[in-house]
């Protein structure tokens, strides 16, 4: 045993010395000049970590047999990889893989890391991976997660299964996430209770976090842009209009906002349509902020924000016109038709029922777990736009029009992602790394499912009929002629604080 320990020492010397030239750059162990990388790797074990080979190799030189075939791995994935260029290198500089202007480079801190990569990676083993900083992505972090979905939906080549056997006898255990956004819900799914401790998870974590990189209003819901070069402030000011359009709100229409968050449409359409405006939300910092701003504005005479699960709202026929933007991904699917039902009785007969939420494709399937539904949406569950009309319709409400929205929400993501990355410092010392990493990639991964047709954004306009008649327009003229701000007459960014 020793002879043969020998012999692979000396190979391994060999074919590091081969693989270096005089000016020290990046290993390139793809080489023509890595027989006898191949040599040392046909003779080590397969499966069996006791094996005595195995256990007589030093750890320099385990390391090195692991670069060599972590290298040879890569490799091969980059030539089955059409979708672009991709590079991966070690924390402490070593090359596994280079290439020319990559679109990304997977930078491993950790390096028993790869052996979650390596190993039936799902989306909750790559996004504890990030979290945790066991692993980097440099360069386009939308191309990095297209790169993991191919990786997660391929079947390795029987020559690459046997260097992923390999590659996990050598490599150390990786370091455990340790995550203060792993938290357990108790109580039964979407009781009160649960769902306001979910709520809280998410929505409490810091109003300076969300006001780093939000718009003046503080809208958390897609924006209604004109180009996708316009500018954030100004398309969340436009889609806040275009709702109160949608909804035809006039003068003392008693207005419900269901999951108001900040406040922001309440105070839209109380000072700009003249509403009487009420918002509810679970979110008790969300609550003291709007209505600390309804306050600084002026508006306490015709808007109010309460703590209130919507199953609590008291009244039939109460209100003209009511909303929820982003709030029906919490309700939940077996909630779905009492969440439908409670607007209908809330709303007058002939009055409209805006809501705006994001469903999930009825074609793709996820496979594996979903990082977002633990570290991010605890219970929040997304349906097919065809199973929410089902609700809808049982409801007693009407279908009166649908909107996909999935393009701008994309475009705001991608915003909203720049604008943290700018914050960065701010927003760690505010949240800490781990809420820094995980917000920056659970809306990265959003951008990238509503681009791809993954999940989608629906506006769907219903209103309660009245004998059967529903008292709305035969058109949509009133929607889009005038709709304010346009890009160029609205005011520089800058000075949006004055309308917030």
């Amino acid at each position: 045993m020793s002879a043969a320990r020998d012999r692979l020492e000396r190979l391994l010397q060999q074919q590091h010395r081969l693989t270096r030239n005089p000016a020290n750059e990046p290993l390139n162990l793809m080489g023509r000049k890595t027989t006898l990388g191949v040599q040392v790797v046909s003779k080590l074990p397969r499966k069996s970590p006791e094996h005595p080979m195995l256990a007589s190799l030093t750890l320099p030189t385990q390391r090195r047999i692991a670069t060599y075939v972590a290298s040879r791995y890569f490799q091969s994935l980059s030539q089955q990889y059409t979708a672009g260029a991709f590079s991966v290198r070690l924390s402490n500089g070593t090359w596994i893989l280079s290439k020319p202007n990559p679109d990304f480079t997977l930078v491993i801190n950790d390096p028993g890391a790869l052996k979650k990569l390596f190993d039936s990676p799902d989306e909750l083993t790559l996004g504890e991976m990030y979290i945790a900083r066991n692993l980097e992505v440099e360069g386009d972090l939308e191309a990095a997660l297209r790169f993991g979905e191919w990786l997660m939906s391929r079947t390795p080549k029987p020559r690459q299964a046997v260097d992923l056997q390999r590659l996990t006898l050598l490599l150390p255990a990786s370091k455990p996430v340790v995550s203060s956004r792993d938290l357990e819900l108790y109580g039964d799914l979407h009781s009160r209770e649960r769902d306001s401790f979910a709520i809280a998870r998410h929505y409490d974590i810091s109003n300076d976090f969300y006001a780093l990189w939000l718009d003046p209003y503080m809208v958390y819901s897609a924006a209604y842009f004109e180009s996708p070069e316009g500018d954030l402030d100004i398309a969340q000011v436009r889609k806040l209009d275009y709702i109160c359009r949608k909804l035809r709100l006039r003068p003392g229409d008693r207005f419900l906002d269901i999951g108001c968050g900040w406040g922001g449409l309440v105070r839209y359409a109380a000072s700009h349509y003249g509403v009487n405006a009420l918002g509810i939300t679970l979110s008790v910092n969300q609550a003291q902020l709007a209505r600390e701003r309804i306050s600084a504005a002026g508006l306490n005479d015709r808007c109010a924000v309460r703590v209130c699960d919507y199953r609590d709202i008291d009244g039939r026929g109460v209100y003209d016109k009511i909303a929820s933007i982003g709030m029906v991904e919490h309700v939940g699917e077996s909630m779905l038709e009492l969440y439908f039902r409670q607007a209908y009785q809330l709303l007058r007969p002939g009055g409209i029922f805006l809501n705006s939420g994001i469903s999930a494709s009825a074609t793709h399937k996820r496979k594996g777990r979903s990082f977002i539904d633990k570290y991010v949406f605890p219970d929040g569950e997304l349906v097919p736009l065809y199973n929410a009309i089902q609700h809808v319709e049982v409801s007693g409400l009407q279908v009166q029009d649908v909107e996909e929205m999935r393009e701008h929400y994309a475009i705001t993501l991608d915003r909203w992602v720049d604008r943290l990355e700018q914050r960065a410092c701010e927003a760690r010392r505010l949240v800490g790394e781990v809420t820094y990493r995980t917000w920056k990639l659970y809306m990265a991964a959003s951008a990238h499912g509503f681009r791809t047709g993954r999940i989608h954004l629906y506006h769907m306009l219903l209103n309660k009929p009245d004998s059967g008649a529903g008292y709305h327009p035969l058109g949509r003229w009133d929607w889009y002629n005038g709709i304010r701000p346009r890009d160029e007459e609205f005011p520089s960014p800058r000075n949006l604080s004055r309308v917030a």
